[in-house]
């Protein structure tokens, strides 16, 4: 069974940074689509950045733009999400998830694509907190 596991969440001063790690013992992302989502209270499932293995594409919620950097080392099979110009609307539970297959679901909203954050992903870690205080 795939285990994908978060850390680096914690609290942060507003306009601060963090970086997330996703490690996946025994499971290398090569092949597979990976994605960073969170849940924020009171808010739907969101996701933040993903990349298709099969292209080579990344893509990034229009919130995080500019401030987020999805990325990964295969040779460690860990998966980071560097997080700069934290924002207190940024505060939320991370998850890394991945999927069975190496290409992204497509998911257009207002005619831009972005992560599904319903489809596509098999695999999902337990989540880290960040918290960005103002």
């Amino acid at each position: 069974e795939v285990q994908l596991v978060e850390s680096g969440g914690g609290l942060v001063q507003a306009g601060g940074s963090l970086r997330l790690s996703c490690a996946a013992p025994g499971f290398t992302f090569d092949d597979h689509a990976i994605g960073w989502f969170r849940l924020a209270p009171g808010k739907e499932r969101e996701g933040v950045s993903c990349i298709s293995s099969s292209d080579g594409r990344t893509l990034y919620a229009d919130s995080v733009k500019g401030r987020f950097t999805i990325s990964s080392d295969n040779a460690k099979n860990t998966v980071y999400l560097q997080m700069n110009s934290l924002k207190p609307e940024d505060t939320a539970v991370y998850y890394c998830a991945a999927s069975r297959r190496p290409s992204l679901v497509p998911w257009v909203v207002a005619g831009v694509e972005t992560c599904s954050p319903y489809y596509g992903m098999d695999y999902w870690g337990k989540g880290t907190l960040v918290t960005v205080s103002s």
